[in-house]
């Protein structure tokens, strides 16, 4: 669990945090490793890593089917992974929670086990410009099976999203709304009870994004109404290959299995197969057992340490690094929205990003310099790539002004 120092102390103790992650005492040609890379996967806490050697040492078994004690112990931590994260995102319960490899599944099983039965020609799905590829790719080629159309709300020069003409691309025929709850390249925190709200208004459903929200702000699916909610285990401390869908059960009821096998069984006959209710039904094969036991680790981990705490913390990082890298010469931040989660992006007059990206890791911090799997939103300020810098709740003052004291030199040096 999180150092006694971090939960102690009323103001945030990032330094007694940085101690329960042992990557951050890497070094990384010669310098202590400055990680500005958590949008792309945050790094994980002993806590984590201790539960997965711990899974595979007294408790590995495939769950739901043994009879036998490992295979009682296997299950039981899977389940209780499962209430936990319904417990995080204050779902209904914990018959709510699919087990997926990450956010990317969990849209395409809501795009193929849903939207393949419910949308047809003349129907529309509604995205935004903000989207990851994984937000538009699946709805794209659900409209090219299906003959739905694909329709994209706007965003202004701050990077916010304009509200005014997402309401006006709502309509009868809008089948579902899918958006980003934190763009992954600006930061912007969309509002996202306000358009489901509307969203509900016209009859549509809401799928929301949440990879970049979970890690950095309290999450309640209950408060925001949604109808699914996704997240990956890498982006909130737990390990690569396991995720989260949420659904309200209604929803998942109306879902078809998206893959056959086993698991998601209850009769089979060479004439007919007759499967489980949710979230059995839309968890084919063995699952990532000793991953999803670890993202419970993360989740309790994470809610310990105290998620407004977190928040918090990270707006004063926002703000320090907003206001130091505006200072630089030649600097221009892309996503200046008021409403923001831990992800700065830049880009500097004459040095390209990856420029940037190697003179940063020759000092030990770690960026991201490239479209960030997000062109159309990239594009839209004019630029094939930023530099991202991407903060999580071990980062410090201190690794912001490392960062901007080598984006200074090569701005001076440009």
């Amino acid at each position: 669990m999180p150092s006694d120092s971090a939960i102690a102390e009323v103001a945030f103790d990032a330094q007694a945090v940085r101690a329960d992650f042992p990557i951050l005492g890497e070094i990384v040609n010669g310098l202590p490793l400055v990680w500005l890379d958590s949008a792309a996967t945050t790094q994980k806490p002993a806590v984590v890593l201790e539960r997965l050697d711990h899974f595979y040492r007294h408790e590995n078994s495939n769950i739901h089917r043994g009879a036998h004690e490992l295979a009682s112990r296997a299950t039981d931590a899977y389940e209780q992974a499962r209430t936990t994260a319904a417990d995080f995102l204050g779902a209904g319960g914990r018959e709510e929670i699919v087990f997926v490899r990450g956010t990317t599944e969990a849209i395409n099983v809501v795009a193929h086990a849903w939207g393949r039965h419910h949308l047809g020609p003349g129907d529309e799905v509604l995205i935004t410009w903000l989207e990851h590829h994984a937000n538009i790719v699946p709805w794209q080629q659900l409209c090219q099976a299906t003959g739905a159309r694909l329709r994209v709300a706007p965003i202004d020069d701050s990077g916010q999203l304009v509200l005014e003409e997402y309401e006006q691309l709502l309509s009868e025929r809008t089948r579902i709304v899918a958006f980003a709850h934190v763009s992954n390249v600006l930061g912007t925190i969309l509002p996202a009870r306000e358009m489901t709200e509307l969203a509900h208004r016209h009859g549509a459903h809401v799928l929301i994004d949440g990879a970049q929200a979970v890690s950095h702000m309290p999450v309640d699916v209950t408060a925001l109404d949604c109808d699914w909610y996704a997240f990956s285990g890498h982006k909130v401390f737990g390990p690569t290959g396991i995720g989260v869908l949420y659904g309200k059960l209604g929803m998942l009821n109306t879902m078809a299995p998206w893959q056959g096998g086993g698991s998601t069984i209850r009769d089979v006959t060479f004439e007919r197969t007759l499967y489980k209710p949710p979230p059995s039904r839309l968890e084919p094969g063995t699952a990532s057992i000793a991953d999803a036991v670890a993202l419970g680790a993360a989740l309790d981990y994470l809610t310990a340490v105290g998620i407004d705490r977190v928040a918090r913390h990270e707006q004063e990082l926002v703000a320090h690094a907003g206001e130091a890298l505006s200072a630089v010469p030649g600097l221009k931040l892309i996503g200046t929205a008021p409403e923001k989660a831990g992800v700065i992006s830049f880009v500097l007059d004459g040095v390209a990003p990856s420029t940037i990206g190697r003179a940063l890791d020759a000092e030990g911090i770690a960026v991201r310099a490239g479209h960030h799997c997000a062109q159309p939103t990239v594009r839209r300020f004019g630029h094939e790539a930023t530099v991202r810098a991407s903060l999580a709740l071990y980062n410090t003052r201190q690794d912001i002004d490392a960062l901007v004291a080598v984006i200074e030199r090569l701005a001076s040096r440009s």
